[in-house]
């Protein structure tokens, strides 16, 4: 009796198991559980041919950049983890900074860090080049965990710093493309011939 019992209980329990597991899945399958909804962004390509999720960041001159400030433009943000990225990340804000394609009247790039505004002041001292560059500083890491950058791919200090992650933006402020690059190369022409096929 006692034996009849036990396995009466271990069906129970395999049941319950069971259909968690199955109205998990079920939810998943409609849809119903996703970054949107939860509002947690996992994957920077959840971002893709969607309005840019808001924010507001200030450049070392306290100048704020917001989607409402850059419509009408054509954007391209390179999340990286800043001052701890050299020469990788300093390089490629060194080279969007200097590139005209990204200088035109419709057309900017910023590259968002996750340093203290004071802190570059001796970077671009050491690389003067850096200085070329507009800057925008999500110190908190509150934009970057907003657009699915601290679990990327690209990300050497997983959930914690961007890695090296590109969001090119059209006039309308809606994601046009986005490339993770775990490589941390220099991808000016990449990014700008995407940025040639928007209006």
């Amino acid at each position: 009796m006692k034996s009849k019992n036990n396995y009466s209980y271990i069906a129970v329990v395999v049941l319950v198991i069971a259909a968690f597991i199955g109205g998990i899945y079920a939810l998943h399958g409609s849809g119903k559980i996703t970054a949107e909804t939860s509002g947690v962004i996992t994957d920077p390509k959840e971002l893709l041919n969607k309005p840019v999720p808001q924010f507001t960041l200030e450049d070392r001159n306290g100048v704020k950049y917001s989607p409402a400030d850059l419509k009408g433009k054509n954007v391209v943000l390179f999340f990286n983890e800043g001052l701890m990225c050299y020469p990788a990340c300093w390089n490629q804000i060194v080279a969007l900074g200097k590139d005209k394609r990204f200088k035109r009247n419709d057309t900017i790039a910023l590259s968002v860090v996750v340093d203290e505004p004071s802190d570059w002041q001796s970077a671009i001292m050491q690389m003067p080049e850096l200085g070329y560059a507009t800057i925008i500083f999500d110190h908190d890491r509150a934009v970057s965990k907003r657009f699915g950058m601290l679990t990327a791919d690209s990300s050497m200090h997983y959930g914690s710093f961007p890695g090296h992650t590109y969001v090119v933006i059209d006039k309308e402020g809606v994601v046009r493309f986005v490339y993770d690059d775990p490589r941390m190369a220099i991808n000016d022409d990449l990014i700008a011939s995407e940025m040639d096929t928007l209006k």
